[in-house]
């Protein structure tokens, strides 16, 4: 029986066989892979996948999938698990996990920072995603793409554009353009926020107000000392400054125990 595609959901099933292959030579699966495929729709990589990995994870909320999956699969060679994914908790996985999935772009920007939550147990991540979303997830300072998004994964993650994708990828077509992106977490030695609870309250803070300089967007945490200390122009607004910036920022309020405990 076909499968009628349920705008709740978010769903855009992933049909161009020269996208899919794509993917997975980005993927690039190996037998004893522990992965887990979020929105495994109607198979797009779920086949591929499942032709190479000895045992393949699955989450999604459509229950008529999961269950054409079960169907489809022996629990042996695949695993679904159906149910909300910002819910679910991705340490009852195996270590060193590789995700990958076509993102419900409906709910793509707090995956990401649910799935940020996992990242030292997580060895990649490739999703595609709606364009704009993955433009401001590789977008460097200075650019309009460049928000609180684009710091807080970029400190986590190296962060790369692999693919652009047009709507005709799709059935059916979504209304935007969309992207595959790689997320590869970084080394702990990298990692040197002192709480990154506080360096996010610090970049949530900046972008609050992105039009203001520093100087009225972080009023009530930096003076004009704090930011002579830090080597930083007040004048500058939040989109100029550096991941490495924003730590420093942050580093220096937790220091002086300006931010809220976590």
């Amino acid at each position: 029986m076909k499968h009628i595609p349920r705008k709740r959901f978010g769903q855009h099933f992933l049909i161009d066989q020269t996208v899919i292959a794509g993917i997975v030579a980005a993927i690039r699966p190996q037998a004893d892979d522990a992965m887990v495929e979020i929105g495994p729709g109607l198979g797009a990589l779920t086949t591929p996948l499942a032709e190479v990995l000895r045992h393949l994870q699955v989450i999604g909320i459509d229950r008529d999938i999961a269950a054409r999956l079960q169907r489809d699969y022996p629990p042996a060679r695949l695993s679904v698990h159906t149910g909300d994914v910002l819910e679910f908790d991705f340490s009852a996985l195996p270590a060193n996990l590789r995700v990958v999935g076509n993102l419900p772009y409906n709910i793509s920007t707090p995956l990401l920072f649910h799935l940020a939550l996992y990242a030292e147990r997580i060895q990649d991540m490739h999703f595609m995603l709606q364009k704009e979303v993955v433009e401001r997830m590789v977008a460097r300072p200075g650019s309009g793409a460049y928000g609180r998004l684009s710091v807080m994964l970029q400190y986590r993650f190296e962060v790369e554009l692999l693919l652009q994708v047009g709507p005709d990828a799709f059935s059916p077509p979504p209304q935007v353009e969309s992207a595959v992106v790689r997320l590869r977490p970084r080394q702990r030695s990298q990692l040197t926020a002192v709480t990154e609870a506080g360096l996010a309250q610090v970049v949530r803070q900046a972008f609050g107000q992105r039009r203001k300089t520093l100087r009225n967007s972080l009023a009530g945490l930096l003076c004009a000392a704090d930011y002579a200390e830090l080597g930083i122009a007040p004048g500058l607004r939040a989109e100029n400054l550096t991941v490495a910036e924003y730590v420093l920022i942050g580093n220096f309020l937790s220091g002086k125990g300006k931010l809220t405990p976590n």
